[in-house]
Formats: C-alpha cells, structure tokens, sequence
C-alpha cells in the first residue's frame, strides 16, 4: 500500500486538546521552524572566561568613531564595557566615605572597617583610596589599593567587615585611615514587595510585639557569649531584618530561623543589660526607615542604555544618569569610570536617545532637578538638541516637559522608524520630534495595554512588540493590537498545574531580536519562579509560535557582531569579575555567550554540554475514529541530521485516554536508517522528535507510515 503523509502545521498549539491539535505541534524545547519545518537551534559559546558579578539586566553594543566595537552590560551590581574578548569595569562611584580605620585580629583575615554611620549593607561593592595600612598588621598599602571589596558583614551602622587575601599579623584596633569609594547601587536582584519608607512615627515607632523565650544575660550574646541568636515566643509579623527594643536595650539582628532571631548585635542604642524571661519585645521602626507592611513594590535592578553618538549614556532605573566616551581624552577610556551627566536629573524611570533630532529623552523623572523627592513616574524631561548636560528649557534652546496622563508609571520605551512609543502601565503614546517651539508632539495610541517590564518592548519591521502588563502581547503598526497567540494560556496563566509568568517579577521580562531566523523571543520568569527560566518565541516571517526553557536575562541581535550575544545567570555561582576580595555567592555570576554558533553549548574551556532538543505533535487521527488502524511501518524524513535522532509514537484509542503506557520507541534514527518497523494498532497517534546527546543536529520533514485497517470500533 501507498504510504500516509501526514501534514504538521508549523508552530506550537497549546490552546487546544491533545486530539484537538490534530495536525499540529503542542509542545518542545529548543527548537525552531524554518521553511514550515520544525528543526533544533542552533548552539552557544561562552566567548570569555570571565563571569559578571550579579544578574545582568540590560546589553547594548555601539562603535566609536573610529570603527571599534564595543558592548555595555548593566547588571544588578556593575557596568561594565566589552572589547577586544575581554571585559572593563566602568561602573559609576558614589560620594566617597573619608575616615575610615581598621581593626584586625593576629591570625584573621577578616578586617573591619570603622566608620560612623557608613550606610553599607552586605553584598555593596567599594574600592580604598589614600590608605595608611593598620600599624604593625603586616598589611601594606597596595594590599588595600589594587583590590576591589565586598563588605561580608555590617555588625551595625558604623562597622563593616571585609577579607583579606592574608591572615593580619598581629591584633590592632582602629588604627590608620582611609577613604571608601562605594560603587553606585543600581538595586535588588529582583522585584520584591517592601515596606516603604517614612511612614513611621518621628522618633520611632513600634509595629510588632513578642516576648523571649528564655532570660538574656548581660553579654555580647546574652548566652554567655557563645551564641549569636535570641529565642522568641513567635517571629510571627518580624521582619527579615531590623531592630528589636527591650527595655532600654536596641539590639540588632540580620535573620530569622524559626523563632530566633540570627547575626544578633546587643546595644546598638541604650545601655546592654540583663532581661528576664517573657520580657517584652518590639520591633523598632524609626522615622525614614521601612514600615513593616509590605504595600510597597520595588522594582529590580535595571539600566537603560543608548548611545549619544560615541558616548554612552545609561541611566539607573530610578536613579542616575551617567556617561562614557570610548576615545577619552586621556587615552585610557577602558581604564576610566562612567560619570553622572552634568545638570541632568538625578532619578528617573530610564532614558532613551531621539536618534533624528539627537534630544535626549529621561522618562518618569524630576519636576525639579536634582530633587530626587520630586520624581514623577509619568514626567518626561528632554535635553536641548546635542546636549546632553542642558535640561532647563529656555526661548534659544529646545529643552522641554511634558506629562502623560494615562497611568501610573512609565514602564518602558522603543525608538521606532521616525518616533518613540512609550509605554506606561496601562496606555501607549508616541512621542514625535516637530521641531520648535513644542520640540515634541504626544498622542495617546493605545489604552488598556500597559507593559510588563522595562525591557519586554521590541521594535522589529516597522512594528513596536511587547508583552503586556496584566498578560498577552501587543503590537502597534499604526494602530494598537492584541497579537494572536496559540500559546497565551501556557506563559500568562495560573491555574491547575500550569505555572505562567511571575507576574510580580515581571520587571525581569527580556525580549531579544534574532532576525538571522525571524524571531521575537521574551525571556521570562514562571509563577514561583524570582528568576528567568522560560522563553516564549514568536516567528514573525512564519507567523509560528514556540516555548522552551532557554533562560537568558539580556539578548541582543547580531549587528555589530557576526551572531547574537546573550547572557545567563547562574544563582549559586561566584563571579570573577571584577577581581573582587572576599567575594561570596551571594552576587550570583553572569555568563556571557555567542549564540548561533555550532550544535552544542559550549564553555570557556570548550567542554561541551548537550542541547537536548525535542517536539511534541498533537494527535493524528490514523482513519478518522471509525477503525483501528495498524501502523506497520514509517520511513524517517530527515535534513541536516547530524549523530542520531530519536522518534517515539504515542498510541491513544479515544481523546480522553493517556498516551499509552508503553510507547512505541524511542527509535534512533541515523542517516542509514532506511525504514522502521513497528506493529502499532491504535484509533489516534503521536509523533516525539528528539536528541540527546552532543553533537547532534536535526529538521525534521513528513511522517509517512504504511496505515491499513484493523478492526472496527470497539
């Protein structure tokens, strides 16, 4: 007999049943569709051995003047520049903390810093300047000098501690002097609800009360000095960290176990004293510190990152604008630091570049500059054309405000052909240069179509893309539309076991370009998840969709660079660069990889790892439910096979049946394999495409089989 064809749409439908996605696919991982066929994507390298400290929010590449090329990558720590395969830290410095000293112990490497007041907390980054090394520790200058710093732990507000590379020599306390440079903070590694800040009493407040468990002597630990925990009735309603009152007594902590509150310091305010069993407890919320409910979203850590020309111009989500010109005068620009932008406003949403009239655009900034209290999520500020440091509009220069009016905050913005489409959390705008006197028109486009994230818009072919605030994706082309998407129910919705997007984290949303194959993919968080481990891909010259679990927090296209350049984060791994004393896990480490290259993921050393690759088609129906049919025999239809590939066939004799329990195969396929015998007998069928090991590569084409008749229905 004849052998079957059977037909297989392109692109993932996971709207539908099983049965009801007959003649199309419901399910893989990374795979892809060209020319209507379904085939694994292509590979990665890890292009530098070096890994970032934090999770990276945002990649921009531009080129100087004279040809040379170059990336920026903000992430929740740093900003950092890559040229020539390596990296260069230009992260931004805060105001410098003078008077500093040291205190060491004989045989430690731990060394802490004494400075009233410091404001570091665990984790902050910082470089010493102008150090005069503790007398007698056995350090020198350079040992301080030529290493960047973490502080490891914050005993209270005017200690810190950090690690040495040596043990000191001998025990000093508060001896020589130095000054701190703090790197700038961007923020928190992900969207949390927090607790907001001056809405307690003037002077303080208490918001929680328990008791001890158990008496507290008149020690350092009130365990007679051997613990560092205290054991309360309940931590029910404590924060994570804070303050505690009892009595007179103000003594901190920095975790909670169970009922004990950890990393406990007595007297920070008051005298230390003994406390008594069932002594009261309160939390103590001063004016200006977090309230202890948690109404407050705070976004992640993120950057907005253009080009002024030559200059790079990024700005801190909620914070600071900053530069870097490449040919600095000096000649040392990959040596050099990225400063803040003259008289530009000091806390904003982000920035982004009018390319045509070169105006700088700070979105969800300052009514007054340099009042960082004054910022308005909705207010726009643009500079005069070609200056970047003028902000003040006057009659002889182009300098503007405007506000939006429909929303709560800026999320976000894309350059398109000729304007700028903003978004907020529930409407879109274009903004349009027209020149003096207004500089800027502003047209509402779109209503009930807010973003997600900062960096979830795209603009591809003449069309701006984004996910939307509250779920699906949007495109404006001339007018706002909600796209059509046969896997919406998979990313945006909660419910049975389903787990769809984290909303709460959504400010961690990546949309990336490949126009090498014609794809808009968003990287996202799954519910549950504070971190991206899911994609969702839309194939706009096929108009496919797929989903997969390629986990990549930035992404940009091949331009400058031959293929795109993506970046991971790895939660438990500890970075290297920069060099960083005493560094600790609690940053995480960026990867940086080349996609598009070869068949398998491949590291820094040239190990390989397998791209396990598969897709899932819903059923076929073997003769339309009317007969079982016996499948006695298929004939693979491979292109590009590379290694094996494997095929199994699900078996399923009505809709609301599993698959069968023991499937026919996995079959491996090689370029050799002619034809596979099976001997299967069922009313519907699905096809599995697959790989598992490295060095494999595969598109797949037709499943044909020899179909015959096999009994009527049951």
């Amino acid at each position: 007999m004849p052998l079957t064809n059977v037909q297989i749409a392109p692109g993932f439908n996971k709207q539908a049943t099983e049965t009801g996605a007959a003649g199309q696919w419901t399910d893989g991982d990374f795979v892809r569709f060209r020319y209507g066929l379904p085939e694994k994507i292509g590979g990665w390298q890890q292009i530098v051995n070096q890994t970032l400290v934090g999770v990276a929010r945002e990649q921009f590449p531009w080129a100087d003047l004279d040809g040379r090329r170059y990336v920026a990558t903000g992430t929740n720590k740093l900003l950092v520049v890559y040229y020539e395969s390596s990296f260069f830290d230009i992260t931004p410095l805060g105001t410098a903390i003078t008077g500093c000293t040291f205190s060491t112990t004989s045989g430690s490497a731990t060394v802490t810093i004494n400075k009233a007041s410091h404001t570091l907390e665990p984790g902050d980054l910082f470089t010493f300047t102008s150090v005069t090394p503790p007398t007698g520790a056995g350090y020198l200058a350079t040992d301080f000098t030529t290493n960047t710093f973490q502080v490891v732990t914050v005993p209270n507000g005017n200690t810190f501690t950090i690690t040495m590379g040596t043990t000191a020599g001998t025990t000093v306390s508060a001896s020589g002097s130095a000054t701190i440079n703090p790197y700038i903070k961007p923020g928190s590694l992900g969207s949390t609800y927090g607790f907001g800040f001056g809405t307690a009493l003037w002077g303080g407040g208490q918001q929680v009360f328990g008791t001890l468990n158990g008496a507290l002597l008149d020690d350092a630990f009130g365990t007679g000095g051997s613990g560092t925990s205290i054991t309360l009735s309940s931590t029910s309603g404590f924060p994570a960290t804070g303050t505690i009152k009892i009595g007179a007594e103000f003594i901190s902590y920095t975790g909670i176990s169970t009922n004990d509150l950890t990393g406990i310091t007595r007297a920070t305010a008051g005298t230390r004293s003994a406390h008594s069993n069932g002594a009261g407890v309160e939390v103590f919320v001063g004016w200006g510190t977090a309230s202890l409910t948690q109404t407050i979203q705070l976004d992640a850590a993120s950057w907005s990152i253009d080009h002024f020309g030559q200059t790079l111009v990024a700005t801190i989500k909620n914070g600071s604008t900053f530069e870097w010109d490449p040919i600095a005068a000096d000649s040392n620009a990959l040596n050099t630091r990225a400063t803040i932008v003259a008289n530009a406003p000091t806390a904003a949403v982000m920035s982004i570049v009018s390319d045509r009239d070169r105006h700088l655009l700070i979105l969800g900034t300052e009514t007054t500059i340099g009042q960082a209290g004054t910022q308005d999520k909705m207010f726009i500020r643009f500079s005069d054309q070609e200056n970047l440091s003028d902000y003040t509009p006057t009659s002889v220069n182009t300098a503007g405000t405007f506000r939006l009016d429909s929303g709560t905050k800026i999320v976000g913005a894309a350059k398109g052909k000729d304007y700028t489409l903003v978004l907020t959390d529930t409407s879109a705008y274009v903004v349009q240069f027209v020149g003096p006197p207004f500089t800027f028109s502003i047209r509402q486009v779109g209503s009930n179509c807010g973003a997600i994230g900062q960096h979830s818009i795209k603009f591809v072919n003449g069309a701006v893309y984004w996910m939307g605030e509250s779920g699906g994706l949007f495109v404006y082309d001339g007018t706002v539309k909600a796209l059509p998407c046969l896997v919406e129910d998979f990313v945006f919705t909660n419910k049975g076991n389903n787990l769809g997007i984290n909303y709460s984290n959504g400010e961690s949303v990546y949309v990336g370009l490949n126009h090498l194959y014609g794809e808009i993919t968003w990287f996202y968080p799954k519910s549950g998840s504070s971190l991206v481990d899911r994609c969702v891909t839309f194939n706009y010259e096929e108009n496919s969709w797929t989903t997969g679990s390629l986990a990549r927090t930035t992404w940009i296209d091949a331009s400058l660079y031959d293929v795109p350049y993506a970046t991971k984060y790895n939660s438990t791994a500890i970075p290297n660069f920069p060099t960083v004393q005493g560094i600790t896990n609690i940053n995480g480490a960026t990867l940086y990889y080349a996609h598009e290259t070869g068949i398998n993921e491949v590291d820094s050393s040239g190990n390989k790892t397998t791209i396990a690759a598969f897709i899932q088609s819903g059923d076929f129906d073997l003769s339309e439910g009317q007969v079982f049919m016996s499948m006695r025999r298929f004939v693979p239809d491979f292109k590009l096979l590379t290694g094996n590939a494997q095929i199994t066939i699900n078996l399923r004799d009505y809709p609301s049946n599993g698959s069968a329990s023991s499937p026919l195969g996995p079959f491996t396929i090689t370029n050799s394999t002619d034809k596979v015998d099976t001997r299967a007998r069922s009313r519907f069928a699905s096809l599995k495409v697959a790989n598992t090991s490295v060095d494999e590569n595969w598109r797949y084409g037709t499943f044909r089989a020899d179909i015959q008749k096999d009994g009527m229905r049951g």
